[in-house]
């Protein structure tokens, strides 16, 4: 699984939130295309997570790197 580092308050900041189907991420990395896009994990598999985004008239499933993602 995926893991996005958060603040512990119980640990000093080492706590670790884990990206699931169904959760709802954002693109960080800066030389995508789809950057600063939201979307939803439909499946992950290894280090990459299916992401569906939806806008408007359009949808689009994309897989990226765990890496690439933040939790919204």
């Amino acid at each position: 699984m995926g893991t996005v580092s958060v603040p512990s308050p119980s640990s000093g900041g080492n706590q670790v939130a884990i990206i699931l189907p169904g959760s709802s991420v954002m693109v960080t990395e800066p030389t995508s295309i789809y950057r600063g896009y939201t979307g939803i994990v439909q499946r992950i598999s290894d280090d990459r997570a299916a992401v569906l985004f939806e806008g408007g008239n359009w949808d689009k499933l994309v897989t990226l790197p765990l890496s690439q993602l933040k939790l919204q």
